[in-house]
Parts: C-alpha cells; sequence; structure tokens
C-alpha cells in the first residue's frame, strides 16, 4: 500500500460544508425540510416522486409490469425529482419520506393518501396491492424477500462504498477503493452462483427481487454504472451478464428505464410520465422533428 498521510479522528466531528466530494451540496447532517414547496399531484391514483436512478428505476419498471400485466389502477403520475438542484428537501417531499431520499409514493386510490418510502418498501407495497411479482407461497415468498433484502442490504457497499470512493471522492484513496472493490466482486460472484442454478434470482419466476437488483447490479454488469467494468472485470461473470441482458430485454424494463431519466441519449429519456402515451413522443423520429423546428 502507498504511503498516506493518516487522519487522525478530532474529539468532536464537526460539519465541513466543503467536503464531501461531488454530492457535498446535497449531503447534509440533519433532516428536515429547507424550503417550502408542495407535491404536485398528477390524475391517478399512484403518484410517484423520483429520478431515474437504480433506486428510482426499480419502482418505474414494476409499475410499467403492472400495467403489462393487466392491471389499469397501476397507472401512475412520475414526477420528476431533482437531487441536485435539493427537490427533495422541500416540504412536500420530506412530508412524502422524512428521510429526503427518492423514490417516494403516495397512494391515493383509497379515502385517506398512503405514503410509502424507501424502495424495497413500495416494491412490496405494489406486488402486495396488485398481487403480482411476489410469490404467496411460503417457500418462494421467503426466497424473495431474502434477495430484496439483500439487495437493500448490499447496495449501499457499491454506491456509497465503492462508487463514492473509485468515481466522486475528492481524492483516490487506495484503501477504501480496494476494500470496496473486494465487496462488490464479492456480491457479483453470489449473483453469479445464485444465476448459474437459477433462471432469475429468485428461482424459475421473475419477482420484485429481479427489479431491485437488475438496475444496480445489471448496470454494473454493463460498465455503465462508475466507469468501472474494466477496473473490476465484470465480464467475468457470465450468469449475470445472460440475466442483466434477459431482464433488459422486456419491454415493460425499457419503459420503466426512461421514466425520470435525465441523462443518456434524448431519446431515452422521459423525464416525467402521466399516460402511456408519453413514451411514444420520445422516438428518435419526433425528437429530431422537434428539434428542427
Amino acid at each position: 500500500m502507498t504511503d498516506q498521510s493518516e487522519y487522525v479522528p478530532p474529539k468532536i466531528w464537526t460539519w465541513d460544508k466543503d467536503s464531501g466530494g461531488r454530492f457535498a451540496n446535497i449531503n447534509r447532517p440533519i433532516a428536515g425540510p429547507t424550503h417550502d414547496k408542495d407535491l404536485p399531484i398528477g390524475k391517478h391514483p399512484l403518484q410517484l416522486y423520483s429520478l431515474g436512478t437504480p433506486n428510482g428505476v426499480k419502482v418505474t419498471v414494476l409499475l410499467e409490469e403492472l400495467l403489462a400485466a393487466g392491471h389499469s389502477g397501476a397507472e401512475y403520475d412520475a414526477w420528476l425529482i431533482n437531487i441536485g438542484e435539493g427537490d427533495q428537501f422541500s416540504s412536500g417531499f420530506v412530508d412524502a419520506n422524512p428521510n429526503s431520499k427518492i423514490p417516494a409514493l403516495v397512494d391515493r386510490s383509497g379515502a385517506d393518501p398512503i405514503r410509502v418510502f424507501e424502495s424495497g418498501a413500495i416494491l412490496i407495497y405494489l406486488a402486495e396491492k396488485f398481487g403480482e411479482f411476489l410469490p404467496t407461497e411460503p417457500a418462494k415468498r421467503a426466497e424473495t424477500l431474502s434477495w430484496l433484502m439483500w439487495q437493500m442490504g448490499s447496495a449501499p457497499f457499491l454506491g456509497g462504498g465503492f462508487g463514492h470512493f473509485y468515481a466522486y471522492a475528492p481524492t483516490k484513496q487506495e484503501y477504501p477503493i480496494n476494500r470496496y472493490a473486494m465487496e462488490v466482486k464479492r456480491q457479483l460472484d453470489v449473483l453469479d452462483r445464485r444465476l448459474a442454478e437459477n433462471e432469475y434470482i429468485a428461482g424459475a419466476d421473475y419477482t420484485i427481487a429481479d427489479m431491485a437488483i437488475w438496475p444496480w447490479y445489471g448496470a454494473l454488469a454493463k460498465g455503465l454504472v462508475y466507469d468501472a467494468g474494466e477496473f473490476l472485470q465484470v465480464q467475468e461473470y457470465k450468469n449475470v451478464q445472460r440475466w442483466t441482458d434477459q431482464i433488459a430485454a422486456r419491454p415493460a424494463v425499457k419503459r420503466g428505464r426512461m421514466v425520470n431519466r435525465v441523462m443518456g441519449e434524448p431519446s431515452s429519456q422521459l423525464r416525467e410520465r402521466h399516460d402511456a402515451s408519453d413514451f411514444d413522443l420520445r422516438t428518435q423520429d419526433k425528437l429530431e422533428a422537434e428539434a428542427a423546428e
């Protein structure tokens, strides 16, 4: 290991607003709103407030899969929450999610609105509400929920751990990068061994476990996050690659991945979604015609 000056923690930690790397402007050690602003409400019973990050994609994929399965009650409005501009700290968003993280869902289909926050909780809530993608047989349900919780516990090591120190930290440091790279490769090996014996994560059936894991580890497997595909040698995980391609080919997944997306090709972005026909407006020919006007 290369020599590095040793950090000696102070007796009492204090907040240094200049530290934190790329996302320092939205990180703070206190909760609660920074400004007053109500959340918009659309015409559908389900109101989603999100951004097309892996955690946001989990929910939009499930909603599109539910609609594809014939559940008209899963129609939804997806409102863009720009976390880089601090939208998650508005009073309305904090009411929907006191943790100020996307995504947040408000179900207005009943007499009183129901808020649901944390992506895993939203997946369970919607799967149970519509009776899809979460088995009811005890052993299969337990397997699905176990893998869902695996994702919830593992992804912070990929994102806030490896992703932060490899891609976003103000300085590159050998120890944290090596530590988290080792853990991410271990996680990929866990998935690869599982998928060597099963078509999908929880077994023979496509479930919310796949929808939760794919946006994180599928993107990683294709080198789409942190520019780390070569560094982590992701092509070695053949079963993860097979599964990633299989999920990505689903029409509902293609649509879900577009919703609240603000990066990549313009035709891949649907910044807000309020009707199924909104996807038709993002075809490349219509974008080109729009740009020519």
